[in-house]
């Protein structure tokens, strides 16, 4: 638009002093001065003009990029996030009887399908799995003027083993998540600099687990509050929290509440978190079936752990091993804290070690081993031994097609003081696999598979699994196949 003006101004000037030689030639010497001093106002307008169009090209590249600055800066400052897991599929046997072992016994597989399963005791989950699970993460972050962050997260999940599309009155529909976490503190100074505070109901942020088991490591989880990352030196980091959780109701219709105080120490990649909990009215609880001599008010958890960076120092990948220990309410060593039944004189220790390797552009291994010796559990006598290996392998074959193997074995020596199961459980799986990118090895996702099982067991665990209450259940005998279709995804 300056341009224009600029041109049509010099355009106008330029008429009204024609400049033809005629006239050139009768003009006195006063007449070429005029047309000089002309000539030099023209010149200066249009610097002028140059200058003015610059300023603006200027000012306007200036609103751009402050547009641009402004829309970051609300971005920032205020930001939505949707993420998720979810997991369906259809099983049978070779009978053609859905989820079952037996002979039309339906009892469920999965991957706690064996009589240590009720002690926390996997199988390898590939071929296994036929339930339909799914969580919702929705997450909102705002930033104030301080600098300080805000995190509030919501989870809402739902599970069910029905193949059909309305399963409203089979829903497990629950909030399992809800909290919100204050980062960046703007007045925290020291150790505390880089600290994050939360309260609500939550999974602890530093839970994990072995995937291919479907089971977690450690799972502290509830409703209280906690901070984490305090920098207690240079290389050490520590997390604090109080959790509670309900065991149900004593004589007078009171719930009973399981207080879980915890630190939990990183030391480059070492670990270890100690737990202790209080539960004063768990042992007037109405009695059950199930219910120990006496049950524990108390009890304490630890871990230590190593987090290798490495396939323990083999090749690329990770590793991690360690040892979990517990004692009273705390020998439950998986879900801290939260089995009310235990014995007062409880005693758990539990071993693991898993990890992952990129063998090379086509192979990928993951082995997982846990073990686990607990003794006077529910009742004073009892004894429990098991321990699982699972192999995982995965071979690609294009960008978007593997086959993936799977083997398990499970001993298992269990004596709950009126029955005894003992023996072993084998499983192997081939699934032909696709996926949106091999490259992404055993976590990518999402993943669509077909998979073949073959599953037995030893004899002496025919038709019979033991519970901790006492009862058995037909499990039918061995030397089963399983086929399932499937569907993973996470992001």
């Amino acid at each position: 638009m300056i341009t224009t003006k600029k041109t049509l101004l010099i355009a106008m000037l330029a008429a009204q002093f024609p400049m033809s030689s005629a006239w050139a030639a009768d003009t006195n010497a006063s007449t070429s001065t005029s047309l000089q001093s002309l000539q030099e106002q023209i010149n200066e307008l249009q610097a002028r003009l140059n200058k003015t169009e610059k300023t603006a090209e200027q000012a306007s590249d200036k609103a751009s990029q402050a547009k641009v600055a402004a829309t970051k800066a609300s971005d920032d400052a205020s930001s939505f996030e949707f993420h998720a897991y979810a997991r369906a599929g259809l099983l049978m046997n070779n009978h053609g009887y859905g989820a079952a072992t037996g002979d039309g016994k339906v009892i469920g597989t999965g991957p706690y399908m064996t009589a240590a399963g009720a002690l926390g005791a996997p199988v390898g989950r590939l071929g296994l799995e036929d339930d339909n699970y799914v969580e919702t993460d929705l997450i909102h972050k705002s930033v104030a003027d301080n600098g300080t962050k805000s995190l509030y997260k919501i989870m809402i999940a739902d599970g069910n083993r029905s193949s059909n599309d309305w399963t409203s009155s089979e829903s497990q529909l629950n909030v399992r998540q809800v909290y919100t976490e204050l980062s960046d503190i703007s007045s925290f100074t020291g150790a505390f600099k880089n600290a994050k505070v939360w309260a609500g109901k939550r999974f602890d942020r530093d839970n994990f687990d072995i995937h291919f088991f479907d089971s977690d490591i450690v799972f502290l989880s509830g409703t209280g509050a906690g901070i984490y990352d305090v920098q207690l030196g240079n290389n050490w980091k520590s997390n604090f929290s109080i959790y509670g959780r309900d065991f149900g109701t004593d004589t007078s219709s009171n719930n009973i509440k399981n207080y879980i105080a915890t630190m939990n120490n990183h030391i480059g990649p070492w670990q270890f978190m100690v737990s202790g909990m209080t539960s004063p009215k768990n042992d007037q609880r109405a009695s059950t079936a199930s219910s120990p001599t006496t049950r524990a008010n108390s009890g304490i958890h630890t871990l230590f752990a190593y987090h290798g960076g490495s396939f323990y120092g083999l090749a690329k990948g990770f590793s991690k091993t360690g040892i979990l220990m517990g004692q009273g309410l705390g020998a439950e060593l998986k879900r801290i804290g939260a089995d009310g039944n235990l014995n007062d004189k409880a005693k758990a220790v539990r071993l693991f070690s898993f990890g992952v390797a990129n063998l090379n552009d086509t192979w990928k291994v993951a082995p997982a081993f846990m073990a686990e010796y607990s003794k006077d559990r529910i009742k004073t006598g009892d004894e429990f031994k098991w321990a699982s290996l699972n192999v995982r392998l995965s071979e690609a074959f294009t960008d978007n097609f593997e086959m993936v193997y799977e083997g398990s074995y499970q001993y298992m020596d269990l004596n709950n003081g009126t029955s005894s199961a003992n023996g072993n459980f084998y499983k192997a799986t081939i699934a032909p696999t696709l996926k949106m990118s091999t490259a992404g090895g055993f976590f990518a996702r999402p993943e669509l598979r077909f998979a073949v099982s073959y599953v037995n067991w030893s004899k002496e665990l025919d038709n019979y699994t033991i519970s901790l209450d006492n009862t058995a259940k037909p499990m039918g005998s061995g030397g089963r196949t399983l086929f399932a279709l499937q569907m993973e995804t996470w992001f």
